[in-house]
């Protein structure tokens, strides 16, 4: 009895001693972590080439871009389209209506309404925008105002003001009853003409017809250069769709001539106030507008390219002249 005792004994021992390693090595098997190697996809490396091949592409891709008619009316479309294509528009293509003009000064052209599937306006609900005033500052370069030599300026294309016709002009002739004006010709081009405009404290930013968005380089020059634009065109609420409003006067803010006259030379008594028309200047930057006759719409055709290659979506417009002479 004894001897089946002791064997009994060891067999339960030897038992427990087994479980016990079966629970540890279980144990410590759940606690590792999960293996890290696992066999490549088929394929892969040849998937790799193909998808860098493809980015490659992508990065490189640049459309190419006919320019038809170039702005300004130096080949503007015929009245009965005979030089325009006379086969239709292919789906694949985009054609853009270009036109940097107001509604006043654009001609109604009857059979091109739904022809274009992109627009080029200043117009800020256009597919491209031609003019975009203000960039955010990218240095910390302070703002040094230029020189000032003169208090108001006018840069006009008309020799005689006392014919012209336009709110402009008539607001002009009321002005200098009260202040002169300093009037100098648009035949000023270039360097001369951004350094004759910044030596004037303020200057005539009179627009030639009130639309909405029309907002053009009359405004933009003197931002870019240091003076202050008195503007004459859309609503006040409108300018500052494109600029802060403290960077500008509006002629609707004074209830005659005579009040902003007046509003004027106390601003050229007051150096701390006058330079508050530049607080702006600590978080934007105004681009300087392009004069020469061959530079004038580049930026609007590359704006163009650089849409064409980016976006792929575009829309055709059912009526043209609907959507833009309101």
């Amino acid at each position: 009895m004894a001897s089946v005792f002791y064997v009994l004994r060891a067999t339960l021992t030897v038992i427990l001693l087994l479980a016990g390693i079966i629970v540890l090595v279980l144990q410590y098997l759940q606690s590792s972590p999960a293996p890290t190697c696992h066999l490549p996809p088929a394929h892969s490396a040849q998937q790799t080439k193909q998808a860098n091949s493809s980015a490659v592409e992508q990065q490189t891709y640049k459309p190419v871009m006919l320019l038809w008619f170039w702005p300004g009316n130096k080949r503007a479309i015929q009245d009965d389209l005979s030089n325009l294509p006379t086969s239709p528009r292919p789906k694949f293509q985009r054609w853009i209506w270009f036109n940097a003009d107001s509604p006043n000064h654009t001609r109604r052209i009857e059979g091109i309404q739904s022809l274009f599937n992109l627009t080029l306006t200043y117009r800020k609900d256009s597919d491209i925008q031609v003019r975009r005033l203000l960039t955010f500052k990218n240095s910390d370069e302070e703002f040094v105002l230029p020189k000032k030599e003169r208090l108001l300026c006018w840069f006009v294309d008309s020799d005689n003001l006392t014919t012209q016709s336009g709110e402009g002009y008539s607001y002009y002739r009321e002005l200098i009853n009260h202040m002169k004006v300093d009037v100098f010709h648009n035949s000023t081009k270039g360097e001369n003409y951004f350094l004759t405009m910044s030596s004037c404290k303020f200057y005539l930013s009179f627009e030639n017809s009130i639309h909405r968005d029309y907002i053009t380089e009359t405004f933009n020059s003197p931002l870019s250069v240091g003076t202050v634009p008195i503007v004459l065109g859309p609503p006040r609420r409108n300018y500052e769709d494109f600029a802060p409003g403290e960077s500008f006067i509006h002629v609707n803010d004074f209830p005659t001539s005579l009040a902003l006259a007046q509003f004027l030379l106390g601003l050229d008594k007051d150096q701390e106030a006058y330079m508050r028309y530049f607080h702006w200047r600590g978080y934007y930057t105004a681009r300087l507008h392009l004069t020469e006759e061959k530079y004038e719409f580049a930026h609007a055709i590359c704006q163009a390219c650089r849409h064409v290659g980016i976006y792929k979506e575009y829309r055709v417009v059912p009526d043209l002249y609907k959507w833009f002479i309101l």
